[in-house]
Protein backbone atom coordinates (compact mmCIF):
# COMPACT_ATOMS: atom_id res chain seq x y z
CA UNK A 1 0.00 0.00 0.00
CA UNK A 2 1.44 3.38 -0.95
CA UNK A 3 2.30 5.76 1.84
CA UNK A 4 0.09 8.88 2.04
CA UNK A 5 3.09 10.90 3.22
CA UNK A 6 5.47 12.48 0.69
CA UNK A 7 9.02 11.12 0.67
CA UNK A 8 11.69 13.38 2.11
CA UNK A 9 9.23 15.79 3.73
CA UNK A 10 9.65 15.33 7.48
CA UNK A 11 8.87 17.36 10.57
CA UNK A 12 10.43 17.25 14.02
CA UNK A 13 8.19 15.69 16.64
CA UNK A 14 8.72 15.91 20.41
CA UNK A 15 6.82 13.61 22.73
CA UNK A 16 7.67 11.39 25.72
CA UNK A 17 8.82 7.77 25.96
CA UNK A 18 9.85 5.62 28.95
CA UNK A 19 13.67 5.47 29.32
CA UNK A 20 13.70 1.67 29.01
CA UNK A 21 11.94 1.83 25.63
CA UNK A 22 14.24 4.62 24.46
CA UNK A 23 17.26 2.46 25.30
CA UNK A 24 15.82 -0.66 23.66
CA UNK A 25 14.89 1.31 20.55
CA UNK A 26 18.39 2.76 20.24
CA UNK A 27 20.06 -0.63 20.71
CA UNK A 28 17.71 -2.47 18.33
CA UNK A 29 18.20 0.15 15.61
CA UNK A 30 21.96 -0.19 15.97
CA UNK A 31 21.69 -3.98 15.75
CA UNK A 32 19.50 -3.82 12.65
CA UNK A 33 21.39 -0.89 11.08
CA UNK A 34 18.32 1.36 10.99
CA UNK A 35 17.77 5.06 11.62
CA UNK A 36 15.61 5.70 14.65
CA UNK A 37 13.30 7.94 12.64
CA UNK A 38 12.65 5.11 10.18
CA UNK A 39 11.95 2.69 13.01
CA UNK A 40 9.50 5.08 14.70
CA UNK A 41 7.81 5.77 11.36
CA UNK A 42 7.28 2.03 10.89
CA UNK A 43 6.18 1.67 14.52
CA UNK A 44 3.52 4.37 14.31
CA UNK A 45 2.29 3.10 10.92
CA UNK A 46 2.02 -0.44 12.25
CA UNK A 47 0.25 0.60 15.44
CA UNK A 48 -2.32 2.75 13.63
CA UNK A 49 -3.13 0.01 11.12
CA UNK A 50 -3.09 -2.86 13.62
CA UNK A 51 -6.35 -4.63 14.42
CA UNK A 52 -5.23 -6.21 17.72
CA UNK A 53 -5.32 -4.27 20.98
CA UNK A 54 -1.77 -3.40 22.02
CA UNK A 55 -0.72 -4.03 25.64
CA UNK A 56 -0.91 -1.08 28.03
CA UNK A 57 2.58 0.26 28.73
CA UNK A 58 3.62 1.69 32.10
CA UNK A 59 4.65 5.24 31.10
CA UNK A 60 5.47 6.52 34.60
CA UNK A 61 8.78 8.33 34.40
CA UNK A 62 8.57 8.84 30.62
CA UNK A 63 10.94 11.53 29.47
CA UNK A 64 11.36 13.75 26.44
CA UNK A 65 11.87 11.99 23.11
CA UNK A 66 12.34 13.67 19.74
CA UNK A 67 12.49 12.31 16.21
CA UNK A 68 11.54 13.19 12.63
CA UNK A 69 8.34 11.81 11.09
CA UNK A 70 6.81 12.32 7.64
CA UNK A 71 4.87 15.56 7.54
CA UNK A 72 1.31 15.02 8.72
CA UNK A 73 1.93 11.61 10.32
CA UNK A 74 1.97 12.91 13.89
CA UNK A 75 -1.33 14.74 13.41
CA UNK A 76 -2.89 11.51 12.09
CA UNK A 77 -1.32 9.61 14.99
CA UNK A 78 -2.94 11.97 17.51
CA UNK A 79 -6.32 11.45 15.88
CA UNK A 80 -5.90 7.68 16.27
CA UNK A 81 -4.90 8.16 19.92
CA UNK A 82 -8.07 10.13 20.57
CA UNK A 83 -10.17 7.50 18.83
CA UNK A 84 -8.60 4.75 21.00
CA UNK A 85 -8.86 6.94 24.10
CA UNK A 86 -5.16 6.77 24.98
CA UNK A 87 -2.69 9.55 25.64
CA UNK A 88 -0.14 10.48 22.98
CA UNK A 89 2.61 9.17 25.27
CA UNK A 90 0.79 5.85 25.69
CA UNK A 91 0.18 5.57 21.97
CA UNK A 92 3.83 6.15 21.13
CA UNK A 93 4.96 3.69 23.80
CA UNK A 94 2.61 1.02 22.46
CA UNK A 95 3.83 1.70 18.92
CA UNK A 96 7.48 1.28 19.86
CA UNK A 97 6.82 -1.79 22.03
CA UNK A 98 4.92 -3.57 19.23
CA UNK A 99 7.68 -2.68 16.76
CA UNK A 100 10.38 -4.04 19.11
CA UNK A 101 8.48 -7.31 19.48
CA UNK A 102 8.08 -7.61 15.71
CA UNK A 103 11.73 -6.73 14.98
CA UNK A 104 13.71 -9.00 17.24
CA UNK A 105 17.40 -8.65 17.92
CA UNK A 106 19.83 -10.40 15.64
CA UNK A 107 21.21 -12.11 18.75
CA UNK A 108 18.22 -13.43 20.68
CA UNK A 109 19.85 -16.67 21.76
CA UNK A 110 19.83 -17.32 25.50
CA UNK A 111 23.12 -15.99 26.87
CA UNK A 112 25.39 -18.56 28.45
CA UNK A 113 26.40 -16.30 31.33
CA UNK A 114 24.27 -16.09 34.49
CA UNK A 115 22.15 -13.08 35.32
CA UNK A 116 24.21 -10.81 37.59
CA UNK A 117 22.52 -8.52 40.14
CA UNK A 118 24.81 -6.22 42.10
CA UNK A 119 23.01 -4.63 45.05
CA UNK A 120 24.84 -1.44 45.92
CA UNK A 121 24.76 2.00 47.51
CA UNK A 122 27.56 4.05 48.99
CA UNK A 123 25.46 4.68 52.11
CA UNK A 124 25.32 2.04 54.83
CA UNK A 125 22.12 0.99 56.57
CA UNK A 126 19.83 1.30 53.55
CA UNK A 127 19.06 -2.43 53.39
CA UNK A 128 21.50 -3.84 50.83
CA UNK A 129 21.81 -7.11 52.73
CA UNK A 130 18.06 -7.48 53.20
CA UNK A 131 17.39 -6.87 49.50
CA UNK A 132 20.28 -9.10 48.36
CA UNK A 133 19.11 -12.06 50.42
CA UNK A 134 15.43 -11.59 49.54
CA UNK A 135 16.06 -11.34 45.79
CA UNK A 136 18.32 -14.39 45.85
CA UNK A 137 15.75 -16.40 47.81
CA UNK A 138 12.98 -15.40 45.39
CA UNK A 139 15.00 -16.69 42.45
CA UNK A 140 15.81 -19.96 44.21
CA UNK A 141 12.42 -20.96 45.61
CA UNK A 142 10.08 -23.19 43.63
CA UNK A 143 8.72 -21.15 40.74
CA UNK A 144 5.03 -22.01 40.90
CA UNK A 145 4.72 -21.52 44.66
CA UNK A 146 6.31 -18.08 44.60
CA UNK A 147 4.24 -16.94 41.62
CA UNK A 148 0.99 -17.93 43.32
CA UNK A 149 1.93 -16.01 46.47
CA UNK A 150 2.89 -12.97 44.42
CA UNK A 151 -0.32 -12.90 42.37
CA UNK A 152 -2.40 -13.04 45.54
CA UNK A 153 -0.30 -10.26 47.04
CA UNK A 154 -0.74 -7.97 44.02
CA UNK A 155 -4.49 -8.60 44.06
CA UNK A 156 -4.59 -7.54 47.72
CA UNK A 157 -2.75 -4.23 47.29
CA UNK A 158 -4.75 -1.18 48.32
CA UNK A 159 -5.10 1.91 46.16
CA UNK A 160 -2.75 3.73 48.55
CA UNK A 161 -0.10 1.04 48.18
CA UNK A 162 -0.42 1.13 44.39
CA UNK A 163 -0.09 4.92 44.48
CA UNK A 164 3.10 4.61 46.51
CA UNK A 165 4.49 2.31 43.84
CA UNK A 166 3.20 4.62 41.09
CA UNK A 167 2.01 1.49 39.27
CA UNK A 168 -1.32 0.05 38.22
CA UNK A 169 -2.47 -3.35 39.38
CA UNK A 170 -2.67 -4.44 35.74
CA UNK A 171 0.96 -3.57 35.15
CA UNK A 172 2.12 -5.46 38.24
CA UNK A 173 0.09 -8.51 37.25
CA UNK A 174 1.69 -8.40 33.80
CA UNK A 175 5.13 -8.32 35.44
CA UNK A 176 4.19 -11.38 37.47
CA UNK A 177 2.78 -13.18 34.44
CA UNK A 178 5.92 -12.55 32.37
CA UNK A 179 8.37 -13.35 35.15
CA UNK A 180 10.70 -16.34 34.89
CA UNK A 181 11.85 -15.98 38.50
CA UNK A 182 11.91 -19.17 40.55
CA UNK A 183 13.52 -22.60 40.45
CA UNK A 184 16.92 -21.19 39.55
CA UNK A 185 20.40 -22.04 40.78
CA UNK A 186 21.50 -18.99 42.75
CA UNK A 187 24.81 -17.84 44.17
CA UNK A 188 24.60 -15.17 46.89
CA UNK A 189 27.93 -13.44 47.50
CA UNK A 190 28.82 -11.67 50.75
CA UNK A 191 31.10 -9.00 49.27
CA UNK A 192 30.86 -6.70 52.30
CA UNK A 193 33.67 -7.03 54.90
CA UNK A 194 31.14 -6.09 57.60
CA UNK A 195 29.79 -9.64 57.09
CA UNK A 196 26.13 -8.79 57.69
CA UNK A 197 24.90 -11.31 55.11
CA UNK A 198 26.92 -14.24 56.45
CA UNK A 199 25.96 -13.47 60.05
CA UNK A 200 22.26 -12.97 59.26
CA UNK A 201 22.06 -16.36 57.57
CA UNK A 202 23.97 -18.08 60.38
CA UNK A 203 26.98 -18.85 58.18
CA UNK A 204 30.45 -18.63 59.67
CA UNK A 205 32.54 -15.94 57.91
CA UNK A 206 35.87 -17.03 56.46
CA UNK A 207 38.67 -16.25 58.96
CA UNK A 208 41.23 -13.61 58.03
CA UNK A 209 44.26 -15.06 56.33
CA UNK A 210 42.39 -18.02 54.86
CA UNK A 211 41.53 -18.46 51.20
CA UNK A 212 38.48 -16.35 50.37
CA UNK A 213 36.92 -14.30 47.62
CA UNK A 214 39.53 -11.64 48.37
CA UNK A 215 42.48 -14.00 47.78
CA UNK A 216 40.86 -15.26 44.58
CA UNK A 217 40.43 -11.69 43.39
CA UNK A 218 44.08 -10.83 43.99
CA UNK A 219 45.43 -14.08 42.51
CA UNK A 220 46.82 -15.34 45.82
CA UNK A 221 44.52 -18.37 46.18
CA UNK A 222 45.63 -21.87 45.23
CA UNK A 223 42.44 -23.84 45.93
CA UNK A 224 39.11 -24.13 44.10
CA UNK A 225 36.66 -21.33 44.90
CA UNK A 226 33.85 -23.93 44.81
CA UNK A 227 35.19 -25.30 48.08
CA UNK A 228 34.19 -22.05 49.82
CA UNK A 229 30.48 -22.29 49.01
CA UNK A 230 27.84 -23.07 51.64
CA UNK A 231 24.41 -24.46 50.70
CA UNK A 232 21.35 -23.01 52.46
CA UNK A 233 19.82 -26.07 54.10
CA UNK A 234 16.11 -25.44 53.71
CA UNK A 235 13.64 -27.55 51.69
CA UNK A 236 12.10 -24.43 50.14
CA UNK A 237 15.23 -23.92 48.06
CA UNK A 238 15.98 -27.62 47.40
CA UNK A 239 19.74 -27.07 47.38
CA UNK A 240 19.53 -24.34 44.71
CA UNK A 241 20.69 -21.46 46.96
CA UNK A 242 24.38 -21.28 47.83
CA UNK A 243 26.35 -18.59 49.64
CA UNK A 244 29.94 -17.46 49.25
CA UNK A 245 30.70 -16.27 52.80
CA UNK A 246 32.45 -13.00 53.49
CA UNK A 247 35.73 -12.28 55.19
CA UNK A 248 37.05 -9.33 57.15
CA UNK A 249 40.02 -9.38 54.74
CA UNK A 250 37.69 -7.40 52.53
CA UNK A 251 38.64 -4.26 54.45
CA UNK A 252 42.06 -4.58 52.79
CA UNK A 253 40.75 -5.34 49.31
CA UNK A 254 41.23 -1.87 47.80
CA UNK A 255 44.89 -1.71 48.83
CA UNK A 256 45.49 -5.33 47.79
CA UNK A 257 44.05 -4.65 44.34
CA UNK A 258 46.16 -1.53 43.95
CA UNK A 259 49.34 -3.36 44.96
CA UNK A 260 48.58 -6.33 42.70
CA UNK A 261 47.99 -3.97 39.76
CA UNK A 262 51.43 -2.42 40.32
CA UNK A 263 53.23 -5.74 40.72
CA UNK A 264 51.44 -7.79 38.07
CA UNK A 265 51.68 -6.71 34.48
CA UNK A 266 48.34 -6.74 32.68
CA UNK A 267 46.28 -7.06 35.89
CA UNK A 268 43.00 -5.16 35.48
CA UNK A 269 41.66 -4.09 38.87
CA UNK A 270 38.12 -3.63 37.66
CA UNK A 271 37.91 -7.21 36.33
CA UNK A 272 39.09 -8.84 39.58
CA UNK A 273 35.66 -9.89 40.84
CA UNK A 274 34.61 -11.28 37.48
CA UNK A 275 37.88 -13.19 37.18
CA UNK A 276 37.44 -14.72 40.64
CA UNK A 277 33.81 -15.79 40.05
CA UNK A 278 34.31 -16.99 36.48
CA UNK A 279 34.84 -20.66 37.47
CA UNK A 280 31.40 -20.60 39.14
CA UNK A 281 29.37 -19.04 36.35
CA UNK A 282 28.52 -22.29 34.60
CA UNK A 283 27.06 -23.66 37.85
CA UNK A 284 24.51 -20.87 38.41
CA UNK A 285 21.63 -19.14 36.67
CA UNK A 286 21.72 -16.03 38.89
CA UNK A 287 24.50 -14.40 40.91
CA UNK A 288 23.54 -11.76 43.52
CA UNK A 289 26.24 -9.58 45.07
CA UNK A 290 25.75 -7.89 48.47
CA UNK A 291 28.17 -4.98 48.01
CA UNK A 292 30.09 -2.93 50.58
CA UNK A 293 29.12 0.71 51.30
CA UNK A 294 32.14 1.95 49.41
CA UNK A 295 33.14 3.90 46.32
CA UNK A 296 36.62 2.40 46.08
CA UNK A 297 38.25 -0.17 43.85
CA UNK A 298 36.10 -2.97 45.26
CA UNK A 299 32.99 -1.15 44.07
CA UNK A 300 34.57 -0.56 40.66
CA UNK A 301 35.03 -4.32 40.40
CA UNK A 302 31.42 -4.89 41.42
CA UNK A 303 30.12 -2.44 38.83
CA UNK A 304 32.32 -3.99 36.14
CA UNK A 305 30.87 -7.41 36.99
CA UNK A 306 27.36 -5.98 36.57
CA UNK A 307 28.06 -4.49 33.13
CA UNK A 308 26.02 -5.54 30.11
CA UNK A 309 27.87 -8.26 28.24
CA UNK A 310 27.73 -8.39 24.43
CA UNK A 311 25.33 -11.35 24.32
CA UNK A 312 22.87 -9.91 26.84
CA UNK A 313 19.68 -7.95 26.36
CA UNK A 314 19.39 -4.66 28.22
CA UNK A 315 18.05 -4.95 31.75
CA UNK A 316 19.05 -8.58 32.26
CA UNK A 317 22.02 -7.81 34.50
CA UNK A 318 22.98 -4.64 36.31
CA UNK A 319 22.78 -2.77 39.59
CA UNK A 320 19.89 -2.72 42.05
CA UNK A 321 19.97 0.33 44.33
CA UNK A 322 18.32 0.29 47.78
CA UNK A 323 17.63 3.74 49.24
CA UNK A 324 15.58 5.30 52.02
CA UNK A 325 13.14 8.20 51.99
CA UNK A 326 15.52 10.81 53.34
CA UNK A 327 18.09 13.28 52.02
CA UNK A 328 21.31 11.44 52.86
CA UNK A 329 20.24 8.53 50.64
CA UNK A 330 19.82 10.96 47.76
CA UNK A 331 23.35 12.30 48.28
CA UNK A 332 24.81 8.80 48.34
CA UNK A 333 22.80 7.84 45.26
CA UNK A 334 24.23 10.73 43.26
CA UNK A 335 27.75 9.70 44.24
CA UNK A 336 27.13 6.13 43.09
CA UNK A 337 25.65 7.26 39.78
CA UNK A 338 28.69 9.48 39.24
CA UNK A 339 31.00 6.52 39.80
CA UNK A 340 28.98 4.40 37.36
CA UNK A 341 29.11 7.10 34.69
CA UNK A 342 32.88 7.56 35.12
CA UNK A 343 33.45 3.82 34.78
CA UNK A 344 31.24 3.64 31.68
CA UNK A 345 33.19 6.49 30.09
CA UNK A 346 36.66 5.32 31.08
CA UNK A 347 36.20 1.66 30.11
CA UNK A 348 33.62 2.16 27.32
CA UNK A 349 31.03 -0.14 28.81
CA UNK A 350 27.33 -0.04 29.68
CA UNK A 351 25.96 -0.62 33.18
CA UNK A 352 22.20 -1.07 33.35
CA UNK A 353 20.17 0.03 36.34
CA UNK A 354 17.62 -2.60 37.40
CA UNK A 355 15.78 -0.04 39.50
CA UNK A 356 15.55 1.66 42.88
CA UNK A 357 14.10 -0.02 45.97
CA UNK A 358 12.86 2.40 48.64
CA UNK A 359 13.47 0.46 51.86
CA UNK A 360 12.28 0.89 55.46
CA UNK A 361 9.47 3.19 54.37
CA UNK A 362 7.33 4.53 57.21
CA UNK A 363 4.51 6.90 56.29
CA UNK A 364 4.25 7.95 59.95
CA UNK A 365 7.35 10.07 59.34
CA UNK A 366 5.03 12.35 57.41
CA UNK A 367 6.29 14.94 54.97
CA UNK A 368 9.94 13.80 55.14
CA UNK A 369 9.06 10.30 53.96
CA UNK A 370 6.32 11.16 51.46
CA UNK A 371 8.11 14.06 49.78
CA UNK A 372 11.31 12.03 49.48
CA UNK A 373 9.39 9.14 47.90
CA UNK A 374 7.93 11.58 45.37
CA UNK A 375 11.45 12.73 44.51
CA UNK A 376 12.61 9.15 43.92
CA UNK A 377 9.68 8.64 41.57
CA UNK A 378 10.48 11.86 39.72
CA UNK A 379 13.97 10.72 38.64
CA UNK A 380 14.05 10.52 34.86
CA UNK A 381 16.93 8.06 34.58
CA UNK A 382 15.72 5.59 37.23
CA UNK A 383 12.60 3.69 38.19
CA UNK A 384 11.31 2.82 41.65
CA UNK A 385 10.39 -0.87 41.37
CA UNK A 386 9.35 -1.48 45.00
CA UNK A 387 8.65 0.20 48.32
CA UNK A 388 9.52 -1.94 51.35
CA UNK A 389 7.79 -1.07 54.61
CA UNK A 390 9.63 -1.10 57.92
CA UNK A 391 8.27 -4.44 59.14
CA UNK A 392 9.16 -6.71 62.04
CA UNK A 393 9.56 -9.88 59.95
CA UNK A 394 13.03 -8.93 58.73
CA UNK A 395 14.28 -8.23 62.25
CA UNK A 396 12.88 -11.56 63.39
CA UNK A 397 14.64 -13.48 60.61
CA UNK A 398 17.93 -11.83 61.54
CA UNK A 399 17.48 -12.86 65.17
CA UNK A 400 16.57 -16.42 64.15
CA UNK A 401 19.26 -16.53 61.42
CA UNK A 402 16.78 -17.87 58.89
CA UNK A 403 15.98 -16.86 55.28
CA UNK A 404 13.00 -14.52 55.09
CA UNK A 405 11.16 -16.55 52.44
CA UNK A 406 11.58 -19.72 54.48
CA UNK A 407 10.50 -18.15 57.78
CA UNK A 408 7.45 -16.18 56.58
CA UNK A 409 6.91 -17.16 52.91
CA UNK A 410 3.45 -15.59 52.61
CA UNK A 411 4.24 -12.34 54.43
CA UNK A 412 4.04 -8.91 52.83
CA UNK A 413 7.80 -8.47 53.02
CA UNK A 414 8.46 -11.85 51.37
CA UNK A 415 6.14 -10.93 48.51
CA UNK A 416 7.78 -7.55 48.03
CA UNK A 417 11.10 -9.41 47.61
CA UNK A 418 9.47 -11.56 44.93
CA UNK A 419 8.14 -8.42 43.25
CA UNK A 420 11.64 -6.91 43.24
CA UNK A 421 13.10 -10.04 41.70
CA UNK A 422 10.36 -10.18 39.06
CA UNK A 423 10.43 -6.47 38.23
CA UNK A 424 14.17 -5.74 38.28
CA UNK A 425 15.15 -4.25 34.95
CA UNK A 426 11.56 -3.78 33.73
Amino acid sequence: MASPYPDGDREKVTSKLPPSLQKQLKIRCAELDLDIQEAVTAAVTGWRSGDQVAPVVDTAGARSFSTWLPAGMYDDFKVTCNEREVSFTQGLAQSVLVWLEANSSASTAQPSSPRRIVVCNQKGGVGKTTISAGVAEAHAEEAGVGAECLRAFVDSLTSAELARLNRTREHLLSVVADSTVGGQRVLLVDYDPQLHLSNQLGIAPIPMGKESLVSHMTGEAEGDIRDLLVTIDDPRFAGRLKVLPGTSDGFLLDSKLAITAVNSRGFQKEAALERALHPLEADFDVIVIDSPPSLGLAMDAGLYFARKRPEENSGRSGVLIPVQSEDSSADAYRMLVGQMEDLETDLRLEIDSLGIVVNLFDSRRGYIATSSLEEWHSLEEQRVIAVVDDLKEQRETVRLKRPLLAYVPESKQANVMRLIAAGAGR
